[in-house]
C-alpha cells in the first residue's frame, strides 16, 4: 500500500512554466521599444531571484519576457554631475557590497546590499529588482532615502526624475507604469563629513526578510548637524523618513540625549502590523533601537 501511494504521489503532475517569449535587448532604446510591443502580459528579467520561482511555480504566466543583462547603463556605476554617483538598476547586490565607490561615500547602501540573502543570490539579486518589488521590508531602499536619491525612469514619453521617497505607492506598487523602465539610480554627493549606517533585525543572522530596517546620514560641520536622514523600513505599507527626529538632531550638536530623542521621535513615525514575523509593539522597540544605533554609528563615521 505505501508503494502505491509514493508512484500516486511521483506521479502527478507538477506546474510548468508556460512558453513565452524571451526578448534581448541591447540598449534602453531596445527596452522602451520591446515594453511598448510587448503590452500588459509581459515581465523584465534583471537577476531573476523573484520572477524565476513566481514562473516555476505557476504563479506568473507571462507570454514575454524581457532579460536586461545585456544593457550596459543598467549595469554601469559611474560618477554623476557634481561628483555623486550614478547606478545602474541591474547592479547586483554583491557589486554593491564590494563597489570602492559606494563603500567610499555611501557606506549604508553596502552594507544593505551585503544583507540580501546568500553570496549567491547577491550575485544575481539586483537594485532595481530589490526595488521594484516594492515590498516594504526591501533592504535597498532604506539608506536610498537617507542619501535623498533620485529613480531615473524611461519608457515611450521620454526620461524623467522621481525622488525615491515618492517612488513607492502602496505594498509592491510603485509610480511606474506597464510600459516604463527603472533606469538608474542617482546619488548625491554626500559631503565631505558625512556618514551614513544600515542595520536590521531578522529572527535568523541570514537569509531572512527584515522585521525592521533603520538606515541613518548625517552630515557634520564645526560640531553642528546641518542634516540629518532617518529612513524605516517594514514598519508601514511603504518605507520612509522619521522627519521629526530629523529635525530634532539639525543644527543642533548631536549629544547621546538627542540620539535618544530622534529614536523617540521615530517610533511616532512607524505605522507598523503584527504578523507571523513580530508584532507591532516589538517592531516599534526595534525601531528604537537601531535608530539610537544607526544614529551613533553614522556620527562616529561622519567625525572621523
Amino acid at each position: 500500500m505505501p508503494y502505491n501511494v509514493v508512484l500516486r504521489y511521483t506521479n502527478r503532475r507538477r506546474p510548468r512554466v508556460r512558453r513565452f517569449e524571451l526578448v534581448l535587448p541591447g540598449s534602453v532604446d531596445d527596452c522602451v521599444k520591446a515594453l511598448a510591443q510587448a503590452g500588459p502580459e509581459s515581465k523584465l528579467l534583471a537577476g531573476g531571484t523573484d520572477l524565476l520561482p513566481q514562473l516555476k511555480n505557476g504563479l506568473l504566466k507571462p507570454a514575454r519576457v524581457i532579460d536586461l543583462s545585456g544593457v550596459p547603463r543598467l549595469r554601469a556605476i559611474e560618477p554623476g554631475n557634481g561628483q555623486g554617483l550614478r547606478v545602474g538598476s541591474a547592479v547586483t547586490a554583491r557589486t554593491l557590497e564590494l563597489d570602492r565607490a559606494v563603500r567610499a561615500k555611501y557606506l549604508s547602501l553596502a552594507e544593505s546590499g551585503a544583507l540580501v540573502g546568500s553570496v549567491q543570490v547577491r550575485n544575481l539579486a539586483t537594485l532595481g529588482g530589490n526595488l521594484c518589488n516594492a515590498a516594504p521590508s526591501a533592504d535597498m531602499a532604506p539608506p536610498l532615502l537617507a542619501l535623498d536619491a533620485e529613480a531615473v525612469v524611461t519608457g515611450p514619453k521620454g526620461e524623467r526624475r522621481v525622488p525615491i521617497a515618492a517612488f513607492f505607492t502602496g505594498v509592491r506598487k510603485t509610480v511606474l507604469a506597464p510600459d516604463e523602465l527603472l533606469v538608474e539610480l542617482v546619488l548625491p554627493n554626500p559631503g565631505a563629513r558625512s556618514g551614513g549606517s544600515y542595520l536590521r533585525h531578522t529572527p535568523r543572522r541570514e537569509l531572512d526578510i527584515a522585521v525592521v530596517g533603520v538606515a541613518s546620514q548625517l552630515t557634520l560641520a564645526n560640531g553642528v548637524c546641518t542634516k540629518a536622514r532617518i529612513a524605516l523600513a517594514a514598519v508601514a505599507p511603504i518605507p520612509l523618513r522619521a522627519t521629526a527626529a530629523e529635525q530634532a538632531l539639525e543644527g543642533q550638536a548631536v549629544t547621546p540625549d538627542r540620539i535618544k530623542r530622534a529614536a523617540d521621535l521615530a517610533v511616532e513615525a512607524a505605522r507598523p502590523i503584527s504578523d507571523q514575523r513580530g508584532s507591532a509593539d516589538f517592531r516599534r522597540h526595534l525601531v528604537r533601537v537601531l535608530t539610537r544605533r544607526t544614529l551613533t554609528t553614522a556620527l562616529a563615521r561622519a567625525s572621523a
